[in-house]
Protein backbone atom coordinates (compact mmCIF):
# COMPACT_ATOMS: atom_id res chain seq x y z
CA UNK A 1 0.00 0.00 0.00
CA UNK A 2 1.50 3.68 -0.87
CA UNK A 3 2.11 6.00 2.06
CA UNK A 4 -0.77 8.14 0.94
CA UNK A 5 -3.01 5.74 1.09
CA UNK A 6 -2.12 4.77 4.64
CA UNK A 7 -3.65 7.97 5.65
CA UNK A 8 -6.57 8.30 3.56
CA UNK A 9 -9.76 8.17 5.72
CA UNK A 10 -12.11 8.72 2.86
CA UNK A 11 -15.41 6.90 3.75
CA UNK A 12 -14.85 6.69 7.30
CA UNK A 13 -16.73 7.69 10.47
CA UNK A 14 -15.26 9.24 12.84
CA UNK A 15 -16.70 10.42 16.24
CA UNK A 16 -14.98 13.23 18.05
CA UNK A 17 -15.93 14.48 21.53
CA UNK A 18 -15.19 17.95 22.90
CA UNK A 19 -14.97 19.24 19.26
CA UNK A 20 -15.47 22.79 20.46
CA UNK A 21 -12.07 22.33 22.90
CA UNK A 22 -9.38 24.01 22.01
CA UNK A 23 -7.87 21.45 19.97
CA UNK A 24 -11.20 19.56 19.25
CA UNK A 25 -12.02 22.08 16.24
CA UNK A 26 -8.74 20.78 14.75
CA UNK A 27 -9.16 17.17 15.43
CA UNK A 28 -12.18 17.67 13.72
CA UNK A 29 -10.27 19.40 10.78
CA UNK A 30 -7.53 16.88 10.50
CA UNK A 31 -9.86 13.99 10.12
CA UNK A 32 -12.08 15.96 7.38
CA UNK A 33 -8.95 16.48 5.20
CA UNK A 34 -7.83 12.94 5.31
CA UNK A 35 -11.75 11.89 4.09
CA UNK A 36 -13.48 10.90 7.03
CA UNK A 37 -17.04 11.82 7.61
CA UNK A 38 -16.78 13.61 11.16
CA UNK A 39 -19.35 13.77 13.69
CA UNK A 40 -18.64 16.37 16.18
CA UNK A 41 -19.98 16.01 19.90
CA UNK A 42 -19.84 18.95 22.03
CA UNK A 43 -22.70 20.22 24.89
CA UNK A 44 -22.79 23.05 22.64
CA UNK A 45 -22.73 22.70 19.23
CA UNK A 46 -24.12 26.01 18.21
CA UNK A 47 -21.03 27.65 17.97
CA UNK A 48 -19.62 25.01 15.86
CA UNK A 49 -22.33 23.87 13.51
CA UNK A 50 -21.08 25.87 10.81
CA UNK A 51 -17.56 25.11 10.79
CA UNK A 52 -18.54 21.35 10.81
CA UNK A 53 -20.92 21.99 7.92
CA UNK A 54 -17.74 23.40 5.95
CA UNK A 55 -15.62 20.85 6.79
CA UNK A 56 -18.02 18.58 3.78
CA UNK A 57 -18.16 14.63 3.67
CA UNK A 58 -21.31 15.34 4.99
CA UNK A 59 -19.95 16.17 8.51
CA UNK A 60 -22.45 16.42 11.30
CA UNK A 61 -22.69 18.57 15.22
CA UNK A 62 -24.46 16.83 17.55
CA UNK A 63 -25.20 17.85 21.35
CA UNK A 64 -23.66 15.31 23.66
CA UNK A 65 -22.98 14.77 27.26
CA UNK A 66 -20.56 12.55 27.98
CA UNK A 67 -21.31 10.99 31.24
CA UNK A 68 -24.93 10.41 29.73
CA UNK A 69 -25.40 6.79 29.00
CA UNK A 70 -28.41 7.03 27.62
CA UNK A 71 -27.81 10.42 25.34
CA UNK A 72 -24.32 8.18 23.95
CA UNK A 73 -26.33 5.30 23.49
CA UNK A 74 -29.05 7.96 21.02
CA UNK A 75 -26.20 9.55 19.71
CA UNK A 76 -24.75 6.17 18.38
CA UNK A 77 -28.17 5.10 17.25
CA UNK A 78 -28.45 8.20 14.87
CA UNK A 79 -24.79 7.36 13.64
CA UNK A 80 -25.84 3.83 12.80
CA UNK A 81 -28.90 4.73 11.28
CA UNK A 82 -27.57 7.97 9.13
CA UNK A 83 -24.50 7.07 8.41
CA UNK A 84 -24.23 2.80 9.05
CA UNK A 85 -20.77 2.69 11.02
CA UNK A 86 -18.40 4.22 13.46
CA UNK A 87 -14.65 3.62 11.96
CA UNK A 88 -12.99 6.13 14.63
CA UNK A 89 -13.70 7.69 17.96
CA UNK A 90 -11.59 10.81 19.84
CA UNK A 91 -11.98 10.99 23.17
CA UNK A 92 -11.39 14.42 23.49
CA UNK A 93 -13.63 15.50 25.90
CA UNK A 94 -12.28 16.73 29.19
CA UNK A 95 -12.59 19.48 32.55
CA UNK A 96 -8.90 21.61 32.50
CA UNK A 97 -10.02 23.33 35.85
CA UNK A 98 -10.80 27.34 35.49
CA UNK A 99 -11.96 28.87 38.81
CA UNK A 100 -13.95 31.47 38.23
CA UNK A 101 -12.43 34.54 40.94
CA UNK A 102 -9.14 34.71 39.58
CA UNK A 103 -8.66 36.54 43.41
CA UNK A 104 -9.23 33.27 45.10
CA UNK A 105 -7.92 30.91 42.56
CA UNK A 106 -4.62 30.61 44.50
CA UNK A 107 -6.07 29.42 47.16
CA UNK A 108 -9.06 27.28 45.88
CA UNK A 109 -6.29 25.55 43.52
CA UNK A 110 -3.90 24.34 46.67
CA UNK A 111 -4.59 20.46 46.83
CA UNK A 112 -5.05 21.08 50.80
CA UNK A 113 -8.23 23.61 49.91
CA UNK A 114 -8.97 21.78 46.37
CA UNK A 115 -12.90 21.40 46.44
CA UNK A 116 -14.29 17.88 46.35
CA UNK A 117 -17.48 18.81 43.84
CA UNK A 118 -14.65 20.01 41.50
CA UNK A 119 -13.13 16.38 42.05
CA UNK A 120 -15.69 14.42 41.51
CA UNK A 121 -16.84 16.59 38.43
CA UNK A 122 -13.34 15.90 36.92
CA UNK A 123 -13.44 12.47 37.28
CA UNK A 124 -16.95 12.57 36.03
CA UNK A 125 -15.70 13.85 32.70
CA UNK A 126 -12.06 13.37 31.85
CA UNK A 127 -12.64 9.07 33.14
CA UNK A 128 -15.82 8.21 33.29
CA UNK A 129 -16.79 10.00 29.85
CA UNK A 130 -14.19 8.10 28.19
CA UNK A 131 -15.27 4.87 29.52
CA UNK A 132 -18.50 5.31 28.62
CA UNK A 133 -18.05 6.62 24.95
CA UNK A 134 -15.14 3.71 24.50
CA UNK A 135 -17.87 1.27 25.87
CA UNK A 136 -21.21 2.53 23.51
CA UNK A 137 -19.32 3.50 20.29
CA UNK A 138 -16.57 1.01 20.56
CA UNK A 139 -18.38 -1.70 20.91
CA UNK A 140 -20.11 -1.62 17.45
CA UNK A 141 -16.16 -1.05 15.77
CA UNK A 142 -15.58 -4.21 18.44
CA UNK A 143 -18.76 -5.73 16.77
CA UNK A 144 -17.75 -5.38 13.07
CA UNK A 145 -13.94 -6.07 13.94
CA UNK A 146 -11.61 -3.33 13.23
CA UNK A 147 -11.63 0.40 14.50
CA UNK A 148 -9.30 2.83 16.01
CA UNK A 149 -10.24 4.43 19.71
CA UNK A 150 -8.05 7.86 20.57
CA UNK A 151 -8.01 8.80 24.17
CA UNK A 152 -6.26 12.37 24.32
CA UNK A 153 -4.61 12.09 27.76
CA UNK A 154 -1.41 15.28 28.63
CA UNK A 155 1.87 15.50 29.28
CA UNK A 156 0.55 15.61 33.13
CA UNK A 157 -0.62 12.03 32.62
CA UNK A 158 3.12 11.29 32.81
CA UNK A 159 4.84 14.09 34.96
CA UNK A 160 3.64 15.71 37.70
CA UNK A 161 2.90 19.38 37.18
CA UNK A 162 5.55 22.19 37.30
CA UNK A 163 3.73 24.87 39.55
CA UNK A 164 6.67 27.51 39.61
CA UNK A 165 5.40 28.01 36.03
CA UNK A 166 2.56 29.55 37.73
CA UNK A 167 4.38 32.52 39.77
CA UNK A 168 4.28 35.82 38.13
CA UNK A 169 7.20 38.26 37.83
CA UNK A 170 6.31 39.59 41.20
CA UNK A 171 6.75 35.92 42.68
CA UNK A 172 3.52 35.74 43.35
CA UNK A 173 1.83 32.30 42.90
CA UNK A 174 -1.15 33.20 41.16
CA UNK A 175 -2.29 29.57 40.66
CA UNK A 176 -1.54 25.76 41.50
CA UNK A 177 -2.29 22.87 38.63
CA UNK A 178 -5.33 20.90 40.52
CA UNK A 179 -4.79 17.79 41.62
CA UNK A 180 -7.33 16.32 39.45
CA UNK A 181 -6.39 17.26 35.61
CA UNK A 182 -3.15 15.43 36.65
CA UNK A 183 -4.63 12.13 38.05
CA UNK A 184 -7.50 11.99 35.61
CA UNK A 185 -5.29 11.96 32.61
CA UNK A 186 -3.16 9.39 34.01
CA UNK A 187 -5.97 7.26 34.60
CA UNK A 188 -7.03 8.10 30.42
CA UNK A 189 -3.32 6.06 30.16
CA UNK A 190 -3.74 3.36 31.98
CA UNK A 191 -7.64 2.57 30.21
CA UNK A 192 -6.09 2.87 26.93
CA UNK A 193 -3.91 0.04 28.06
CA UNK A 194 -6.83 -1.86 29.35
CA UNK A 195 -8.75 -1.57 26.51
CA UNK A 196 -5.84 -2.22 23.65
CA UNK A 197 -5.59 -5.96 25.30
CA UNK A 198 -9.40 -6.63 26.00
CA UNK A 199 -10.36 -5.45 22.72
CA UNK A 200 -6.89 -6.52 20.77
CA UNK A 201 -8.46 -9.98 19.35
CA UNK A 202 -11.35 -7.85 17.99
CA UNK A 203 -9.32 -5.72 15.83
CA UNK A 204 -10.02 -2.38 17.97
CA UNK A 205 -7.00 -0.31 18.24
CA UNK A 206 -6.75 1.89 21.42
CA UNK A 207 -4.00 4.35 22.23
CA UNK A 208 -3.30 7.50 24.10
CA UNK A 209 -2.39 11.22 22.38
CA UNK A 210 -0.73 12.86 24.90
CA UNK A 211 -0.37 16.76 24.02
CA UNK A 212 1.79 19.26 25.48
CA UNK A 213 0.66 22.83 26.32
CA UNK A 214 -1.06 24.90 23.89
CA UNK A 215 -0.27 28.34 23.49
CA UNK A 216 -3.42 30.43 24.24
CA UNK A 217 -3.58 34.32 25.10
CA UNK A 218 -1.66 32.86 28.70
CA UNK A 219 0.05 35.17 30.44
CA UNK A 220 3.54 36.31 28.70
CA UNK A 221 5.49 35.35 32.04
CA UNK A 222 4.17 31.47 31.41
CA UNK A 223 4.53 31.11 28.04
CA UNK A 224 8.17 32.31 28.24
CA UNK A 225 8.77 29.89 31.47
CA UNK A 226 6.82 27.36 29.92
CA UNK A 227 9.02 27.49 26.31
CA UNK A 228 12.34 27.48 28.22
CA UNK A 229 11.48 24.24 29.73
CA UNK A 230 10.59 22.64 26.39
CA UNK A 231 13.63 21.96 24.04
CA UNK A 232 11.90 23.13 20.83
CA UNK A 233 11.70 26.41 22.72
CA UNK A 234 7.63 26.94 22.32
CA UNK A 235 4.15 26.56 23.12
CA UNK A 236 2.27 23.97 21.05
CA UNK A 237 -0.22 25.58 18.79
CA UNK A 238 -3.55 23.88 18.22
CA UNK A 239 -2.82 22.79 14.86
CA UNK A 240 0.45 21.08 16.14
CA UNK A 241 -1.87 17.72 16.89
CA UNK A 242 -3.52 17.01 13.53
CA UNK A 243 -0.89 14.86 12.05
CA UNK A 244 -0.64 12.92 14.97
CA UNK A 245 -4.44 12.58 14.80
CA UNK A 246 -4.89 11.08 11.45
CA UNK A 247 -1.65 8.94 12.38
CA UNK A 248 -3.56 7.31 15.04
CA UNK A 249 -7.09 7.24 13.30
CA UNK A 250 -5.62 5.26 9.64
CA UNK A 251 -3.81 2.55 8.75
CA UNK A 252 -0.40 4.32 8.93
CA UNK A 253 -0.35 2.71 12.92
CA UNK A 254 -2.35 -0.27 11.69
CA UNK A 255 0.12 -2.58 14.37
CA UNK A 256 0.05 0.23 17.02
CA UNK A 257 -2.07 -0.37 19.91
CA UNK A 258 -1.70 0.48 23.87
CA UNK A 259 0.50 3.16 23.16
CA UNK A 260 1.11 6.78 24.15
CA UNK A 261 1.74 8.94 21.61
CA UNK A 262 3.98 11.67 23.72
CA UNK A 263 3.79 15.37 21.70
CA UNK A 264 4.93 17.48 23.40
CA UNK A 265 7.87 19.69 21.83
CA UNK A 266 10.33 17.31 24.36
CA UNK A 267 8.69 18.52 27.37
CA UNK A 268 8.90 14.92 29.15
CA UNK A 269 12.34 14.12 27.70
CA UNK A 270 14.27 15.80 30.34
Amino acid sequence: MKIQDLYNLKGKIAIVTGASGLIGKYHCEALAEAGATVIACDLNTSSISNFIHNLGNNSYAINLDVTDKSMIESVRNFIIENYASIDILVNNAAINDMFENPQAASEQSKFENYPLELWKKSLEVNITGVFLCSQVFGKVMADKGKGSIINVASTYGIVGPDQSLYIDESNNQNFFKPPAYSTTKGAVIAFTKFLAAYWGKKGVRVNTLSPGGVENSQDKFFIKKYSQKTPLNRMASSEDYKGSVVFLASDASSYMTGANLVVDGGWTCW
